[in-house]
Parts: structure tokens; C-alpha cells; sequence
């Protein structure tokens, strides 16, 4: 399962349907953000996601941590959030 990475310029419902893609096949996605604005867009992401999933009697939990990452020989820090099917 790869991290669906999200841009300020990423559109909230390509990756919302993305998230509940890999939900639904793997019941837990990874997302990552670096920056105000996709980390704006992932969470509106997660909020829309949750509700195609909803809609199909499934529940989901976002848990949030902040990772280290390395792009461009740079270190950057990033928020990675962990979204898992609740079960029930």
C-alpha cells in the first residue's frame, strides 16, 4: 500500500475517493501532507471520504502524526495521517 500524497493544489475529492478506494481494498490508507495548505486540503479530504464511505454502512478513524521526510537531500517535517475502517 503506497501514501497517497496530497498538495495544496490537490483536488479534496480526487483524493477523498482515492482514500476510500484503498479503504474499501485494504481498510487503511496513509496520507501525507507537507505544509498549510495540503495538510488543509488532506483533512477536507478525509471529511468527504468519510462520507462515500458512510454511505455504505462504513466507519473510519483519522489518526495523525507528524513524520520526518527527505526531499531534495532536505529534511522537511510532514503530517502523515493514519486512516483506518473502525470496526465495529
Amino acid at each position: 500500500m503506497s501514501i497517497i500524497k496530497v498538495s495544496a493544489k490537490s483536488r479534496t475529492a480526487s483524493v477523498a475517493g482515492a482514500i476510500a478506494g484503498v479503504i474499501r481494498d485494504h481498510g487503511r490508507a496513509e496520507v501525507q501532507a507537507i505544509g498549510a495548505g495540503a495538510v488543509n486540503q488532506a483533512i477536507k479530504a478525509v471529511a468527504i471520504a468519510n462520507g462515500y464511505l458512510h454511505e455504505e454502512g462504513k466507519n473510519i478513524i483519522c489518526v495523525p502524526e507528524f513524520v520526518e521526510v527527505e526531499i531534495d537531500t532536505h529534511e522537511r517535517t510532514a503530517l502523515r495521517l493514519l486512516i483506518e475502517q473502525r470496526l465495529n
